[in-house]
C-alpha cells in the first residue's frame, strides 16, 4: 500500500479501486513511458536479440516513492498505534481501545470474557478468568534464571487442559537435545519470551480486527506489538483457535498457536524451531528490537473490477528472466510474490516447507498474518508492507537450513514501514494436471494474478515472481509464466521471473517474450490462444503439448521449425 497526501486519498488507497472493467482499455491515459524508462513502443532488442532487461531496470521500491501524509486511521483501516503520538514525532505507543469479544475481532486472551470451566466436587462448576491462569504460569516461567522444554510444556497445558495427552512436545524437546548449541540459549531464551508475551494488555490495548472474506480491509500494527502478539502464539494462548473442525468458530482461519510445530520431529522442524527462536532472541533483545510499523492489507476485487481478458489490448511488459537467485534476495525492492495457500503461511507451523513457509520462516512477523485473515477467496489477497527479514537460509523443502542472521539494511517510509512489499496469491491445486486446461481455470489464474499484481498508483514497484503454483500443486510452468506475463500487463508492471534453477524454462521464456514483443501482441490475443490451446490439450487425448511451442507455431507458421 502506498501513500497520498490526504486523508481523503489515503482512504481511497485502502480500497480497491473503481476500474469497472477498463484496465485494458487502449485509450487509458497511463502510458507505459509514464511507469518505465523505457516505453512499450520503444522498446529495442538487445544484443542477443532477446527482449528481456537487466534486473535494475525494473521499478524499484526506492524510485519514486509516493508521499505518503502523515499516518491516518478510517473505517477500514486499524492502526493500533497512537496515530496523533507517532505524527507528532513521539514514537510507536499502543492506541487506547476496549476489548471487544465479538465474531469480527480476534478473542484475546486477555478479554474478561476468556474463561476456564473449574468443576467442583458436587456437580458445581465456576470460572475463572484465562488469562489469570495464563498470567500466572508465565510469570512463573519469567522469574527462571533457565526454563525447560518441560516447563513450557507444563505451562501451556495448564491452561488448555482440553488437549492433555493429544499435543506433543516430542519435537521441541530434541530440538534442544540433539543441538548442544542451542541448549543453554534455549533455556535462558524461554523466561524472556514469557516476559514478552505477559506485555500482551499494556502491549496491545485496542482490539484487533479480523481480515474478513469479501471485504477491503487493513490493520497497522507496531513490530513490538506483533512481537509480542506472537509470543502468545508460541505459548499457545489464544482461545477458540484450537479446534479445527467444520463447526468451530474459526474454522475459516489458519491455525496461530504454535502446538503443531512442537510435536511429530523431524530435520524441517528443526530448522524450523532455529529461524523462529532467532526471531524471538533479536526481539527480546533491547539492543536489537525493531521499532517500526508492519500493515496487513486484504484486498477484496469485485468481478466488475477484473480484466476483459479477451479484448485486453496491453501488450508485454519488461521482463527480467533468470534461473539463478531468488525472490526473497535478488527481488529486494520489487513486490515479491508469496506463492501462496488460501490459508496463508500453509504449512509453516506444521510439515510444510516450500516457497510460502520458507519466506515466513525468513520473516516471522509475516506469521502474524494467520492470526486475523480468513481464508482467500478467488478475487482476495493479502498485501503485506514493511516486514522484516531476520533469518538467511539455504535449500527447499527437506535440505532447507537455517544459515544465520540477517541483518535487514530496508530504508523505511513516512510511516516507519520497511520498504519490502509481500503480496499472497494461492494457485489453485490440481490433483491432476490436466485439469488445468480449461479457460474456467484459467481466468480464475489470471484474475487472482491480477488481484496481486494492480497497484494502487503509478509509483508502486514491478514485480518478483517465479514458479507460482507449479511445485505441490501441480501446475505447468510454461502456463503459469504466460498467465503472469499477461495478468502483470493488464496491470501495467514488470516483472522479474526466478525459474529457480529451470534453466528450459528460462530459455524458453525470454524467447516467448521476445516473440511476443516483436509480434506486438496484446493480452488479449494471447488469451485467444490460449482458448484454442486449451481445446487442443483436452482434446488431444495423446501426449502432452507444448504451450511455448503451440504459440511459437501460431503466430510464426512458417517458422514452425525453429
Amino acid at each position: 500500500m502506498t501513500g497520498h497526501n490526504n486523508s481523503s486519498q489515503m482512504r481511497a488507497a485502502l480500497q480497491p479501486e473503481e476500474s469497472s472493467g477498463q484496465a485494458c482499455s487502449s485509450s487509458s491515459s497511463h502510458s507505459s513511458s509514464t511507469l518505465h524508462p523505457c516505453s512499450r513502443e520503444v522498446k529495442l532488442q538487445r544484443e542477443d536479440g532477446s527482449s528481456c532487461c537487466p534486473l535494475n531496470e525494473l521499478k524499484h521500491f526506492s524510485q519514486g516513492d509516493t508521499k505518503l501524509g502523515p499516518l491516518t486511521f478510517s473505517r477500514t483501516h486499524s492502526v493500533l498505534v497512537d496515530v496523533a503520538v507517532f505524527n507528532r514525532g513521539g514514537g510507536l505507543v499502543p492506541q487506547p481501545g476496549k476489548d471487544m469479544w465479538h465474531s469480527n475481532f480476534v478473542k484475546m486472551p486477555t478479554s474478561p470474557s476468556s474463561v476456564m470451566i473449574k468443576s467442583g466436587f458436587i456437580k458445581q462448576s465456576s470460572q475463572t478468568s484465562r488469562w489469570e491462569v495464563i498470567s500466572k504460569k508465565l510469570s512463573a516461567l519469567a522469574k527462571k534464571t533457565t526454563a525447560s522444554v518441560e516447563d513450557v510444556e507444563e505451562a501451556v497445558m495448564k491452561y488448555n487442559p482440553k488437549y492433555k495427552g493429544q499435543w506433543s512436545f516430542d519435537a521441541l524437546d530434541s530440538f534442544v537435545k540433539v543441538m548442544p548449541e542451542i541448549e543453554s540459549y534455549f533455556h535462558t531464551l524461554i523466561p524472556k519470551m514469557a516476559a514478552l508475551a505477559l506485555k500482551l494488555p499494556e502491549c496491545v490495548k485496542k482490539a484487533v480486527p479480523l481480515l474478513r472474506s469479501g471485504s477491503s480491509a487493513s490493520v497497522s500494527l507496531s513490530q513490538a506489538q506483533i512481537s509480542c502478539l506472537l509470543a502468545n502464539a508460541f505459548f499457545c494462548t489464544y482461545p477458540h483457535r484450537n479446534a479445527t473442525g467444520g463447526n468451530s468458530e474459526f474454522h475459516r482461519f489458519p491455525s496461530i498457536n504454535f502446538t503443531r510445530l512442537f510435536g511429530q520431529w523431524s530435520l524441517r522442524k528443526k530448522e524450523k524451531l532455529r529461524a523462529v527462536l532467532h526471531y524471538f532472541q533479536v526481539v527480546t533483545d533491547e539492543r536489537t528490537k525493531p521499532d517500526g510499523l508492519v500493515t496487513f492489507e486484504r484486498r477484496c476485487f469485485r468481478d466488475t473490477e477484473m480484466p476483459d481478458w479477451r479484448h485486453c489490448k496491453e501488450t508485454m511488459d519488461k521482463l527480467h528472466v533468470t534461473s539463478h537467485g531468488t525472490i526473497e534476495t535478488d527481488g529486494r525492492g520489487l513486490l515479491q510474490v508469496d506463492f501462496a495457500s488460501c490459508w496463508v503461511g500453509g504449512g509453516v507451523l506444521g510439515a510444510g516447507l516450500v516457497q510460502e513457509e520458507i519466506l515466513f520462516l525468513l520473516n516471522p512477523e509475516l506469521i502474524l498474518s494467520r492470526l486475523f485473515t480468513e481464508k482467500l477467496g478467488d478475487n482476495e489477497v493479502l498485501v503485506i508492507t514493511g516486514s522484516q527479514q531476520f533469518s538467511r537460509c539455504s535449500g527447499y523443502g527437506d535440505s532447507f537450513e537455517w544459515a544465520g542472521p540477517h541483518e535487514d539494511d530496508l530504508h523505511r517510509d513516512q510511516w516507519s514501514r520497511l520498504k519490502r512489499k509481500i503480496v499472497a496469491i494461492d494457485a489453485v491445486h490440481y490433483k491432476h494436471k490436466r485439469d488445468q486446461y480449461t479457460m474456467t481455470q484459467v481466468n480464475r489464474e489470471l484474475n487472482k494474478a491480477f488481484c496481486g499484481f494492480k497497484g494502487r498508483d503509478l509509483n508502486e514497484p514491478d514485480i518478483a515472481t517465479g514458479r507460482w503454483g507449479c511445485g505441490a500443486f501441480n501446475g505447468d510452468p510454461q502456463l503459469k509464466a504466460v498467465i503472469q506475463l499477461m495478468a502483470a500487463a493488464a496491470a501495467r508492471r514488470g516483472v522479474a521471473f526466478f525459474t529457480f534453477h529451470d534453466e528450459e524454462l528460462k530459455q524458453g521464456l525470454q524467447s516467448m517474450h521476445s516473440l511476443l514483443t516483436d509480434e506486438g501482441t496484446t493480452v488479449g490475443n494471447l488469451y485467444k490462444l490460449l482458448e484454442d490451446y486449451c481445446a487442443v490439450q483436452r482434446a488431444s487425448g495423446g501426449p502432452h503439448v507444448d504451450l511455448f511451442h503451440f504459440i511459437r507455431t501460431t503466430l510464426r507458421p512458417s517458422r514452425s521449425q525453429l
